[in-house]
Protein backbone atom coordinates (compact mmCIF):
# COMPACT_ATOMS: atom_id res chain seq x y z
CA UNK A 1 0.00 0.00 0.00
CA UNK A 2 2.78 2.35 0.97
CA UNK A 3 4.66 1.44 -2.20
CA UNK A 4 1.60 2.23 -4.36
CA UNK A 5 1.19 5.63 -2.71
CA UNK A 6 4.85 6.33 -3.24
CA UNK A 7 4.61 5.41 -6.92
CA UNK A 8 1.51 7.59 -7.39
CA UNK A 9 3.23 10.53 -5.68
CA UNK A 10 6.29 10.07 -7.85
CA UNK A 11 4.09 9.92 -10.96
CA UNK A 12 2.22 13.13 -10.07
CA UNK A 13 5.51 14.86 -9.33
CA UNK A 14 6.91 13.77 -12.70
CA UNK A 15 3.84 15.07 -14.55
CA UNK A 16 4.01 18.34 -12.62
CA UNK A 17 7.65 18.85 -13.62
CA UNK A 18 6.81 18.18 -17.27
CA UNK A 19 3.92 20.67 -17.25
CA UNK A 20 6.05 23.36 -15.62
CA UNK A 21 8.81 22.77 -18.15
CA UNK A 22 6.36 23.10 -21.05
CA UNK A 23 4.94 26.32 -19.62
CA UNK A 24 8.43 27.75 -19.36
CA UNK A 25 9.50 26.53 -22.79
CA UNK A 26 6.59 27.86 -24.87
CA UNK A 27 6.94 31.54 -23.91
CA UNK A 28 10.70 31.40 -24.43
CA UNK A 29 10.23 29.93 -27.89
CA UNK A 30 7.76 32.68 -28.78
CA UNK A 31 10.04 35.35 -27.38
CA UNK A 32 12.92 34.04 -29.48
CA UNK A 33 11.13 35.15 -32.66
CA UNK A 34 11.10 38.91 -32.98
CA UNK A 35 9.89 41.05 -35.86
CA UNK A 36 10.96 44.60 -36.70
CA UNK A 37 8.51 47.29 -35.64
CA UNK A 38 6.60 48.97 -38.49
CA UNK A 39 7.64 52.51 -39.36
CA UNK A 40 4.64 53.31 -41.53
CA UNK A 41 3.24 52.08 -44.85
CA UNK A 42 6.74 51.73 -46.34
CA UNK A 43 9.19 49.68 -44.24
CA UNK A 44 12.33 49.44 -46.34
CA UNK A 45 14.63 47.62 -43.92
CA UNK A 46 16.67 46.25 -46.88
CA UNK A 47 17.25 49.73 -48.30
CA UNK A 48 16.17 48.93 -51.87
CA UNK A 49 13.61 51.71 -52.50
CA UNK A 50 14.83 55.06 -53.80
CA UNK A 51 13.52 58.30 -52.31
CA UNK A 52 11.34 59.26 -55.28
CA UNK A 53 9.61 55.87 -55.45
CA UNK A 54 9.10 55.84 -51.68
CA UNK A 55 7.42 59.25 -51.83
CA UNK A 56 5.08 58.11 -54.61
CA UNK A 57 4.25 54.84 -52.82
CA UNK A 58 3.47 56.61 -49.56
CA UNK A 59 1.24 59.12 -51.33
CA UNK A 60 -0.78 56.38 -53.04
CA UNK A 61 -1.19 54.06 -50.04
CA UNK A 62 -2.19 56.91 -47.72
CA UNK A 63 -4.87 57.97 -50.17
CA UNK A 64 -6.08 54.38 -50.51
CA UNK A 65 -6.28 54.14 -46.71
CA UNK A 66 -8.24 57.39 -46.39
CA UNK A 67 -10.70 56.58 -49.19
CA UNK A 68 -11.22 52.84 -48.68
CA UNK A 69 -9.94 52.04 -45.14
CA UNK A 70 -7.71 49.39 -46.74
CA UNK A 71 -4.10 49.24 -45.57
CA UNK A 72 -1.40 48.52 -48.15
CA UNK A 73 1.97 47.99 -46.48
CA UNK A 74 5.45 47.22 -47.85
CA UNK A 75 8.13 45.37 -45.90
CA UNK A 76 11.59 44.65 -47.33
CA UNK A 77 14.15 42.63 -45.37
CA UNK A 78 17.77 41.85 -46.13
CA UNK A 79 17.24 38.20 -45.14
CA UNK A 80 14.79 35.92 -43.34
CA UNK A 81 17.47 33.27 -42.70
CA UNK A 82 16.03 29.75 -42.92
CA UNK A 83 12.37 30.82 -42.58
CA UNK A 84 9.82 29.92 -45.21
CA UNK A 85 8.87 33.18 -47.03
CA UNK A 86 5.13 32.48 -47.12
CA UNK A 87 5.01 31.49 -43.47
CA UNK A 88 7.19 34.41 -42.39
CA UNK A 89 5.04 36.92 -44.32
CA UNK A 90 1.90 35.52 -42.71
CA UNK A 91 3.36 35.77 -39.21
CA UNK A 92 4.70 39.27 -39.87
CA UNK A 93 1.24 40.31 -41.08
CA UNK A 94 -0.28 39.03 -37.84
CA UNK A 95 2.46 40.58 -35.68
CA UNK A 96 1.86 44.00 -37.26
CA UNK A 97 -1.93 43.60 -37.36
CA UNK A 98 -2.34 45.16 -40.80
CA UNK A 99 -5.83 46.59 -41.35
CA UNK A 100 -8.65 47.35 -38.96
CA UNK A 101 -9.54 44.63 -36.48
CA UNK A 102 -12.68 42.79 -37.55
CA UNK A 103 -12.53 44.15 -41.12
CA UNK A 104 -9.11 42.70 -42.03
CA UNK A 105 -8.81 44.85 -45.16
CA UNK A 106 -5.08 44.83 -45.62
CA UNK A 107 -2.30 43.84 -48.01
CA UNK A 108 1.34 43.14 -47.19
CA UNK A 109 3.89 43.33 -50.00
CA UNK A 110 6.81 41.35 -48.61
CA UNK A 111 10.30 41.19 -50.12
CA UNK A 112 13.36 39.21 -48.94
CA UNK A 113 16.51 40.40 -50.72
CA UNK A 114 18.96 37.56 -50.02
CA UNK A 115 16.39 34.83 -50.65
CA UNK A 116 15.17 36.64 -53.81
CA UNK A 117 11.55 36.11 -52.87
CA UNK A 118 8.55 38.39 -53.07
CA UNK A 119 5.07 37.73 -51.73
CA UNK A 120 1.78 39.60 -51.60
CA UNK A 121 -0.13 38.55 -48.46
CA UNK A 122 -3.83 39.44 -48.38
CA UNK A 123 -6.12 39.93 -45.41
CA UNK A 124 -9.46 38.19 -45.04
CA UNK A 125 -11.31 41.36 -46.04
CA UNK A 126 -9.75 41.67 -49.52
CA UNK A 127 -9.48 38.03 -50.58
CA UNK A 128 -12.68 38.43 -52.62
CA UNK A 129 -11.24 41.14 -54.87
CA UNK A 130 -7.63 39.94 -54.70
CA UNK A 131 -7.78 36.13 -55.00
CA UNK A 132 -4.57 34.15 -55.20
CA UNK A 133 -4.65 33.91 -58.99
CA UNK A 134 -5.04 37.61 -59.50
CA UNK A 135 -2.27 38.40 -57.03
CA UNK A 136 0.00 35.93 -58.81
CA UNK A 137 -0.75 37.63 -62.13
CA UNK A 138 0.19 41.02 -60.67
CA UNK A 139 3.53 39.58 -59.55
CA UNK A 140 4.20 37.89 -62.90
CA UNK A 141 3.37 40.92 -65.04
CA UNK A 142 4.25 43.99 -62.99
CA UNK A 143 6.83 42.92 -60.41
CA UNK A 144 9.04 39.92 -61.21
CA UNK A 145 10.29 41.18 -64.62
CA UNK A 146 11.72 44.27 -62.91
CA UNK A 147 13.10 42.35 -59.95
CA UNK A 148 15.05 40.13 -62.34
CA UNK A 149 16.81 43.26 -63.60
CA UNK A 150 17.47 44.52 -60.08
CA UNK A 151 14.92 47.34 -60.44
CA UNK A 152 13.35 46.79 -57.04
CA UNK A 153 11.93 50.29 -56.65
CA UNK A 154 10.09 50.02 -59.95
CA UNK A 155 8.71 46.57 -59.17
CA UNK A 156 7.49 47.54 -55.71
CA UNK A 157 5.93 50.76 -57.01
CA UNK A 158 4.18 48.76 -59.74
CA UNK A 159 2.81 46.30 -57.19
CA UNK A 160 1.35 49.13 -55.11
CA UNK A 161 -0.21 50.82 -58.15
CA UNK A 162 -1.73 47.56 -59.44
CA UNK A 163 -3.13 46.54 -56.05
CA UNK A 164 -4.42 50.02 -55.28
CA UNK A 165 -6.19 50.16 -58.65
CA UNK A 166 -8.10 46.98 -57.85
CA UNK A 167 -9.04 48.22 -54.38
CA UNK A 168 -10.10 51.65 -55.66
CA UNK A 169 -12.21 50.20 -58.48
CA UNK A 170 -14.04 47.90 -56.06
CA UNK A 171 -14.72 50.81 -53.68
CA UNK A 172 -15.86 53.10 -56.49
CA UNK A 173 -13.23 55.76 -55.83
CA UNK A 174 -10.44 57.35 -57.85
CA UNK A 175 -6.82 57.60 -56.78
CA UNK A 176 -5.62 61.09 -57.65
CA UNK A 177 -2.18 60.06 -58.90
CA UNK A 178 -0.49 63.29 -59.94
CA UNK A 179 -3.15 65.63 -58.55
CA UNK A 180 -0.71 66.94 -55.97
CA UNK A 181 1.73 67.90 -58.74
CA UNK A 182 -1.05 69.67 -60.63
CA UNK A 183 -1.94 71.65 -57.51
CA UNK A 184 1.69 72.61 -57.07
CA UNK A 185 1.85 73.91 -60.63
CA UNK A 186 -1.28 75.99 -60.11
CA UNK A 187 0.25 77.41 -56.94
CA UNK A 188 3.41 78.38 -58.85
CA UNK A 189 1.34 80.13 -61.52
CA UNK A 190 -0.59 81.96 -58.81
CA UNK A 191 2.65 83.13 -57.20
CA UNK A 192 3.89 84.45 -60.56
CA UNK A 193 0.63 86.29 -61.08
CA UNK A 194 0.81 87.85 -57.61
CA UNK A 195 4.37 89.06 -58.25
CA UNK A 196 3.32 90.69 -61.52
CA UNK A 197 0.38 92.42 -59.78
CA UNK A 198 2.70 93.80 -57.09
CA UNK A 199 5.09 95.23 -59.67
CA UNK A 200 2.21 96.83 -61.59
CA UNK A 201 0.76 98.29 -58.39
CA UNK A 202 4.15 99.75 -57.45
CA UNK A 203 4.41 101.50 -60.84
CA UNK A 204 0.85 102.90 -60.57
CA UNK A 205 1.43 104.15 -57.04
CA UNK A 206 4.64 105.85 -58.13
CA UNK A 207 2.76 107.64 -60.90
CA UNK A 208 -0.04 108.68 -58.54
CA UNK A 209 2.40 110.06 -55.97
CA UNK A 210 3.89 112.26 -58.67
CA UNK A 211 0.76 114.41 -59.00
CA UNK A 212 -1.39 116.31 -56.49
CA UNK A 213 -4.61 114.72 -57.82
CA UNK A 214 -3.07 111.28 -57.61
CA UNK A 215 -2.02 111.77 -53.99
CA UNK A 216 -5.59 112.83 -53.18
CA UNK A 217 -7.03 109.67 -54.79
CA UNK A 218 -4.51 107.27 -53.19
CA UNK A 219 -6.41 106.69 -49.86
CA UNK A 220 -9.60 105.73 -51.71
CA UNK A 221 -7.69 103.30 -53.98
CA UNK A 222 -6.06 101.63 -50.98
CA UNK A 223 -9.45 101.20 -49.28
CA UNK A 224 -10.87 99.56 -52.42
CA UNK A 225 -7.94 97.13 -52.62
CA UNK A 226 -8.25 96.12 -48.96
CA UNK A 227 -12.01 95.58 -49.30
CA UNK A 228 -11.55 93.41 -52.41
CA UNK A 229 -8.92 91.12 -50.84
CA UNK A 230 -10.50 90.65 -47.42
CA UNK A 231 -12.73 87.72 -48.34
CA UNK A 232 -10.02 85.41 -49.63
CA UNK A 233 -8.48 84.30 -46.37
CA UNK A 234 -10.74 81.26 -45.96
CA UNK A 235 -9.45 79.54 -49.08
CA UNK A 236 -6.09 78.62 -47.69
CA UNK A 237 -5.50 74.96 -46.98
CA UNK A 238 -3.31 71.95 -47.44
CA UNK A 239 -3.53 68.94 -49.72
CA UNK A 240 -6.04 66.99 -47.68
CA UNK A 241 -5.12 63.47 -46.65
CA UNK A 242 -1.61 63.44 -48.06
CA UNK A 243 -0.32 65.18 -44.95
CA UNK A 244 -2.32 62.98 -42.58
CA UNK A 245 -1.24 59.93 -40.63
CA UNK A 246 -1.47 56.26 -41.52
CA UNK A 247 -3.54 54.13 -39.18
CA UNK A 248 -3.25 50.85 -41.01
CA UNK A 249 -2.04 48.79 -38.04
CA UNK A 250 -5.18 47.99 -36.12
CA UNK A 251 -5.17 44.25 -35.53
CA UNK A 252 -6.13 42.87 -38.93
CA UNK A 253 -5.68 39.17 -39.76
CA UNK A 254 -4.68 37.14 -42.78
CA UNK A 255 -5.50 33.52 -43.42
CA UNK A 256 -2.50 32.99 -45.65
CA UNK A 257 -4.10 34.18 -48.89
CA UNK A 258 -2.02 35.69 -51.65
CA UNK A 259 0.85 34.53 -53.81
CA UNK A 260 4.64 34.46 -53.84
CA UNK A 261 7.37 34.26 -56.44
CA UNK A 262 11.10 33.74 -56.71
CA UNK A 263 13.19 35.59 -59.28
Amino acid sequence: MTMNLHLKSTGFLFLFVILVSLCLFVPSAEAAETFPKPRGPVNDFAGVIDAHSKSMIERVVREVWEKTATAVVIATLTTIDDNDPADYANRLYEAWGIGKKGEDKGVLIFFALKERRVRIETGYGVEGILPDGRVGEILDVYVVPYFKKGEYSKGLLNSVVAISSVIAKDAGVTISGNRLTQKSRRAERKKSGNLFSLILAFILFSMLLGTRQGRAMLPFILLMLLAGGGGRGGRAGGFGGFSGGFGGFGGGLSGGGGAGRGF
